[in-house]
């Protein structure tokens, strides 16, 4: 809801793509610079607290933007401070997962996670659009402040989540060097991280030409704008849903090979929507895909990764997601400037399809290389 309204806000005060692209590279590209110190923290620290508080800080942080409401260097610091604070949340609360359900139910305890989290993407826009009718972005900011507290306080009633014992007595920056050694020299997963971290880059800039597609090719204005970024969410609201019963059929790797087509495809086919409700429906389904991605991801290496060591995989991870953010809000942002929207999307969904591609030869052949190792 509020990464509407501050886009909306932003657009609005400055009017040029490089500033949009500026406040989402300050959301996803800052926190991937400290990727593989985010994850130390849940690994160090009880899980339970660090959500409590990361929820807290974050509440805090955007109370400020929305008294303030800075202009755009000092809005972009605290956008950043903020993201920071979301990376730890986000690698704690997938870290602590295995350790309060069985493994047979993963899935669909992942599932069930992210249409509370990713899939109520579904519902901001849609309020936010609804919000802008009666107020500004100043009262959606402090309704969204509001949301960081109720949740900080829902997660207060969490068991006691303590770290591994395994990393008393050793330093911050030697449990970030071994949380990025693990991941280089375990193949499955540097290959599911490079082939993720690929797919972003080229499919990230959609947040950046979503806002212009809708006002400039689509002629809609700033509630056709929020509709067209709840799609996604509708998209992952009956993605999540639907894994919830049956993610458990498919082996993760496949399932998210799956997800990176479904997600690009979605991208492709926006580019050439005649209509906002044409976009609408097709970002729907890439949202379809992003839930089974995400599933899948989770599902994975919460399964293979050793307890100890989760929190740091999971921040190295989605740290270096930020960073694919990051790059392609800046060049698909210099992109979008040189072009239009609509050249943006299939160039984002093509893209996307390619490494799709590279990331599933990778995996065939190391599952090849796997078979013929006992002989």
């Amino acid at each position: 809801m509020s990464l509407v309204a501050v886009l909306l806000f932003v657009e609005a005060e400055t009017g040029a793509a490089l500033a949009v692209a500026l406040v989402l590279l300050a959301g996803d590209f800052t926190p991937g610079l400290f990727g593989a110190f985010a994850g130390v923290v849940g690994d160090r620290i009880d899980l339970r607290k660090v959500m409590v508080g990361c929820d807290l800080a974050q509440g805090l942080l955007v109370l400020a933007m929305a008294i303030a409401l800075p202009p755009l260097p000092i809005l972009l610091v605290l956008i950043a401070v903020r993201s920071l604070v979301a990376q730890v949340f986000q690698a704690s609360s997938r870290s602590a997962v295995p350790a309060l359900v069985p493994d047979k139910q993963l899935e669909t305890a992942n599932s069930t996670l992210g249409a509370g989290t990713n899939g109520l993407d579904a519902l901001g826009p849609l309020v936010a659009a609804g919000l802008f009718l009666v107020t500004d972005v100043r009262g959606i900011l402090v309704i969204d402040a509001v949301t960081f507290f109720v949740s900080a306080l829902l997660l207060s009633g969490l068991p006691s989540l303590p770290p591994a014992k395994e990393h008393s007595g050793t330093s911050v920056i030697a449990n970030a060097k071994e949380g990025l050694g693990y991941i280089w020299r375990t193949k499955a997963i540097r290959a599911i991280g490079l082939g993720f971290f690929a797919v972003v880059a080229f499919s990230g800039v959609d947040d950046v030409a979503m806002v212009f597609l809708a006002k400039d090719e689509l002629h809609g204005g700033d509630s056709s704008a929020a509709i067209l970024y709840a799609g996604v969410g509708i998209g992952l609201v009956i993605g999540y849903a639907l894994l919830t019963r049956h993610a458990s059929r498919f082996a993760m790797p496949v399932l998210l090979i799956i997800g990176f087509a479904i997600s690009s495809l979605g991208n492709l086919f926006t580019g050439l929507a005649w209509a906002v409700w044409a976009a609408l429906a097709l970002q729907t389904i890439r949202g379809l895909g992003i839930a089974a991605l995400d599933v899948a991801i989770n599902t994975h290496l919460q399964r293979q990764v050793p307890a100890g060591m989760l929190g740091r995989v999971f921040g190295n991870l989605y740290g270096a997601i930020g960073l694919a953010a990051g790059i392609s809000y800046v060049l698909g942002g210099l992109l979008l400037e040189h072009t239009d929207a609509r050249t943006t999307f299939i160039a984002a969904g093509v893209g996307g399809l390619l490494a799709t591609a590279a990331t599933a030869i990778s995996l065939a052949r190391q599952r090849q290389n796997q078979r013929r190792a006992p002989q």
